[in-house]
């Protein structure tokens, strides 16, 4: 049977040419002039995905998606909005709904039935592994019961390898994992209107990262990259879940994670807030000896720009600081390495 389409849109000549290039693609096609009457059609219609414009009378594209999400017999249905709207806060914003896909107009033929074709296949590919859930849950059960820590379910996962600087997410992309380090380093960063790069956090060995969008159940709001070669394990929703319900304290790791998570993030508003950029920069160093993954005792390994964008200031900022920590006799530099001399003066700088 063909699949159907649910079209919202109000302008009727969009409406209505991309109601027959979906018809010439052999789908079911039934349209609606604004959100209300969109809604009402999606409860008897039930398509197989919808796409659906952002401003319209009446109700926008935004309500329309909020109560499809809240409607158990319409919330896994795929939605596209098909918009003019093109700003980063907008598409962010359509994201933080559960919109599954942006398709900006004017647009391609070929694009608008690409997006469609990949949705609905995700949607077949999901509704094929739940009928086979039961199955594989209660055989996994047992070994879940008997986990008193992750070696043994980890031994079972599939290890995924990142060269130097590839990216891992994107600001954006949807949350389906908690991302676990078995070896390498990670730093999560952001890119602010300037293209300035920004460094949120880094991850070693052992280390977990991506847990806060996966948690909030939103897309990242950051970025990761992998800043040497890197093997990651990928644990999703339902392997969270069955693990947590059937070994209660599990759940307290990732309590301490957030806790830690939240008082870094508050300790370095306050940083960048008030402190100095000589306070910045001492104590963004002696905080990296803890955290950074590449440093041997009291040396860093790490380029200047990284480090700049850890501590929020301009790189030649940065240099002409570090230059004055040199004179001072508080650290020793080399082109890629920071050696602390004298810890104890460098937590004094105020």
């Amino acid at each position: 049977m063909n699949k159907k389409v649910l079209l919202i849109e109000d302008d009727k000549i969009v409406r209505e040419n991309t109601a027959e290039i979906l018809e010439l693609a052999n789908y079911r096609v039934k349209t609606a002039e604004n959100g209300k009457k969109g809604i009402t059609l999606a409860s008897s219609f039930l398509p197989d995905i919808i796409i659906c414009d952002i401003l319209m009378p009446v109700l926008d594209g935004y309500g329309v998606l909020q109560i499809i999400s809240k409607n158990p017999k319409l919330k896994q249905i795929p939605f596209i909005f098909l918009t003019a709207k093109t700003h980063h806060d907008d598409l962010r914003k359509g994201m933080e709904f559960g919109a599954d896909d942006y398709i900006c107009k004017p647009f391609e033929e070929s694009e608008l039935l690409r997006a469609i074709e990949s949705r609905i296949k995700r949607v077949e590919v999901f509704e094929n592994k739940k009928q086979f859930e039961p199955e594989k849950l209660n055989s996994q059960t047992p070994i879940f019961k008997n986990i008193k820590n992750f070696d043994t379910f980890l031994k079972q996962k599939k290890v995924f390898k990142y060269k130097i600087n590839e990216t891992i997410y994107c600001e954006d992309n949807q949350s389906n994992f908690i991302f676990l380090i078995k070896k390498g380093a990670v730093k999560t960063y952001k890119i602010n209107e300037l293209g300035k790069e920004y460094i949120t956090g880094y991850y070693k060995d052992k280390q977990y990262f991506g847990y806060l969008s996966f948690v909030k159940k939103m897309p990242h709001f950051e970025n990761s990259k992998a800043i040497t070669s890197t093997q990651l394990y990928k644990i999703s929703k339902d392997e969270i879940s069955a693990i947590i319900n059937n070994n209660p304290h599990v759940i307290y790791n990732f309590i301490d994670l957030l806790a830690e998570n939240l008082i870094g993030a508050n300790e370095k508003c306050l940083l960048l807030a008030y402190d100095s950029v000589r306070k910045k920069t001492a104590t963004t160093i002696l905080d990296l000896l803890k955290k950074y993954p590449l440093k041997l005792d009291n040396e860093l390994t790490i380029s200047r720009s990284n480090l700049a964008s850890s501590i929020g200031i301009a790189k030649e900022t940065l240099i002409r600081t570090l230059s004055d920590f040199k004179e001072e006799k508080l650290i020793d530099i080399t082109p890629k390495t920071i050696k602390v001399i004298n810890k104890h003066k460098l937590q004094k700088i105020q």
